[in-house]
């Protein structure tokens, strides 16, 4: 694969199943099955990553389903990035040492950005910065509290307090499967160095192309590729014709 851009399936977690939501919205949610085949069937695809959201803990707070991810890790071979309800050092470091490659703060980022600059001096280019935007305002505790930051303004404090990269998701379109709007990642990419991943809305290879084109570095896909909009095999044959 091109290695200036990856496309990275996403497995969000809810009661141990793979799901994705629309919107962020709890109720909306639509089941894929087991995580553990998602991963390896990703890995069998050619995926290079895996991007693992434990749902259930973005919404309370705290990791529920630590041995789903546990699992994960040890049954592939691929990197892992793991984020949802991800609030303490000691749950970042457990990750660390379960294997994961990066973990990614939202909520606690957004109270504590100390905690950002604490964690990546201690585990360098491994702690990425989640901002997830509604109608241009960061949104946190399971995308139901407003915060009122800008998402550029963010990515530039966190790039400078030593995030890895910034996990940018439009929430507005996610799992709408009705297209990607990249004007905020167009923006960010010009404001600082670190990779941009962006999400949300992706549902044809154009999206991803605009993703690209604005200056992200990956993108996070996983409506499109459980609804069979765009597969696996087409997604790779256009990022080899970068």
């Amino acid at each position: 694969m091109n290695p200036l851009f990856e496309v990275i399936p996403a497995i969000d977690i809810q009661n141990g199943k793979t799901v994705q939501l629309v919107g962020g919205l709890r109720g909306t949610e639509k089941y894929y099955g087991d995580p553990i085949e998602c991963a390896l069937q990703w890995e069998e695809m050619g995926a290079k990553t895996v991007h693992i959201v434990d749902i259930d803990g973005a919404f309370e707070g705290e990791i529920k389903n630590k041995s789903t991810i546990e699992r994960i890790i040890g049954n592939i071979d691929i990197s892992v990035q793991v984020g949802g309800g991800i609030r303490t050092e000691e749950r970042v470091t457990e990750l660390l040492e379960m294997g994961a490659e990066r973990v990614i703060l939202g909520t606690a980022a957004i109270e504590n950005p100390t905690l950002v600059k604490v964690l990546s001096d201690k585990h360098p280019k491994c702690i990425m910065v989640s901002l997830d935007s509604k109608g241009r305002e960061i949104v946190v505790e399971g995308w139901e509290k407003k915060t009122s930051l800008d998402p550029v303004k963010a990515a530039k404090m966190y790039e400078e307090v030593g995030a890895s990269g910034i996990l940018f998701t439009d929430v507005d379109v996610e799992g709408k499967l009705e297209g990607v709007r990249g004007g905020v990642i167009e923006e960010m990419a010009r404001s600082v160095e670190i990779p941009i991943i962006a999400s949300g809305g992706v549902a044809s290879l154009k999206d991803l192309e605009i993703f690209y084109r604005a200056g992200a570095s990956a993108a996070v896909v996983g409506s499109a590729l459980y609804e069979r909009s765009i597969s696996f095999e087409e997604i790779t044959e256009w990022i080899e014709s970068l």
